[in-house]
């Protein structure tokens, strides 16, 4: 192994992948009450977590890494004498990638010679997830830690996430809704359509039922393959909770892109799910280092 590879817990990785690859993970926080913070995928059980939002109609609340905890993880490895590469969610959309930042600041003092890499990935969730994928990929097919760095900012921008929610309640709380869609943000049982690209949210329309909506994905998703060459890109489903319908729209997707692979389902953690609610469900796209 020639770096480490370090992201924040809004990549929605599994425990299991990140033991088996070797991914150190830096907890969000999350908090119902906003007096007592809990670590994401340590100290907050997911489904417990969801389940607690639908029985409550609660809206929780997040606390980003501090960069107490980030020095921590880098003085670990700079110790050690292993280069780094942390990839962090969008600062559009958190100030994880300025903790990072300033714990790299921090860390450099004592260990002048220590190489570590900050990257905002302008990413989030399912697509952050398999850009850190991607990553692994490149460090263990011997790619040196220059070069990944310049795959890591070549293939970013090519990320997509394309999803819909239960309802606009939680993105409306958390300020996420998109200017273009506060018109309908009071229309009893609308669906919004919506696009991550370049590190921030765009509305893509609405619809009045979930089925509508996820037919309205396909389409999205044919629409952003009509010029690209689908082999050359990751595909993964999301889902919150919704785990049977999730394996359903798995093969909607799969049949709607002619793919002959079976594609990944990840779960949505529960940072992102303070925005998206319990029931957000699509895709993240990410175009692989050496396609």
């Amino acid at each position: 192994m020639n770096y480490q590879i370090i992201s924040d817990s809004s990549c929605d990785l599994t425990k299991e992948f990140e033991a088996a690859h070797q991914v150190e993970i830096v907890p969000f926080y999350v908090s119902f009450d906003e007096e007592h913070y809990y670590k994401e995928r340590l100290e907050v059980n997911h489904d417990d977590f969801y389940s607690k939002m639908i029985e409550e109609k609660s809206f929780p609340k997040t606390s980003l890494p501090s960069i107490q905890d980030y020095t921590e993880v880098f003085e670990k490895y700079a110790s050690k004498g292993l280069p780094m590469i942390c990839t962090c969610i969008s600062a559009k959309f958190s100030g994880s990638y300025q903790s990072a930042l300033n714990a790299k600041d921090i860390v450099l003092e004592t260990y002048p010679d220590a190489k570590i890499t900050v990257i905002d990935s302008t990413l989030n969730t399912v697509e952050l997830g398999l850009l850190v994928k991607e990553i692994v990929r490149m460090r263990d097919n011997g790619v040196s830690y220059e070069d990944s760095i310049l795959h890591i900012e070549r293939i970013k921008p090519t990320g997509r996430i394309i999803f819909t929610t239960g309802d606009m309640a939680y993105l409306k709380h958390g300020g996420r809704i998109g200017k273009l869609l506060k018109f309908a943000s009071g229309t009893l049982g609308i669906k919004p359509l919506i696009i991550m690209k370049e590190g921030e949210i765009f509305p893509a329309g609405i619809t009045r039922s979930r089925n509508k909506s996820k037919t309205k994905l396909l389409d999205l998703a044919k629409d952003f393959f009509s010029d690209k060459d689908i082999n050359d890109y990751e595909i993964a489903i999301g889902t919150g909770i919704d785990y049977e319908e999730a394996e359903e729209f798995r093969k909607s997707v799969e049949a709607a892109l002619n793919l002959d692979r079976t594609l990944a389902i990840e779960i949505i953690g529960v940072t992102v799910g303070t925005h998206t609610g319990p029931h957000p469900i699509g895709m993240g796209l990410l175009k692989r280092y050496d396609s």
